[in-house]
């Protein structure tokens, strides 16, 4: 399969994301062409802020493995991973990561800092960003208008 195969597969699973009421961000962990760890944003559902996609995914891969360390492995994802996957990402060695929406908000892969280039850390992912980025930024934009719009109307009914 190719990257942009994959990535249409973490935007499938941040579709389901969307679908439950979660931010739509959705994550797949590659292996020598084999998918071997899928996930998609549950912070909300689970009540865990942990619960972003990436971390899923790498939790599904790690148990997959059997090892923690996801060493030669490819993380695909619908949007720029912040501080807190990223630094996931690096303690598990991942070896390249594919993202689409950059996240000028929270994004730590060069949006707002770049953690993956920062020289005293041990490991540095390979980072190729925009993958499918206009797809990707879309199912955000589209679920974000949809919130605001929802807000809207239930303040409005409250007279506010």
């Amino acid at each position: 399969m190719t990257d942009i195969e994959f990535m249409q597969i973490a935007l499938d699973l941040a579709q389901q994301a969307a679908a439950a009421g979660e931010v739509p961000v959705g994550a797949i962990v590659v292996k020598d062409g084999e998918i071997i760890g899928r996930g998609s944003n549950a912070p909300i559902t689970t009540h865990d802020p942990t619960a972003h996609a990436e971390i899923r995914a790498m939790r599904d891969a790690a148990r997959h493995l059997g090892n923690y360390r996801l060493v030669g492995c490819t993380l695909y994802v619908t949007l720029e991973p912040c501080a807190m996957c990223s630094g996931a990402i690096q303690h598990a060695r991942i070896a390249r990561l594919v993202y689409g929406a950059s996240d000028p908000k929270t994004g730590a892969c060069g949006s707002v800092v770049n953690l993956m280039a920062e020289p005293k850390l041990n490991h540095h992912t390979e980072i190729s960003g925009g993958l499918l980025a206009t797809e990707c930024a879309a199912l955000l934009s589209s679920f974000f208008s949809v919130r605001r719009k929802k807000n809207k109307t239930a303040t409005e009914e409250n007279g506010q």
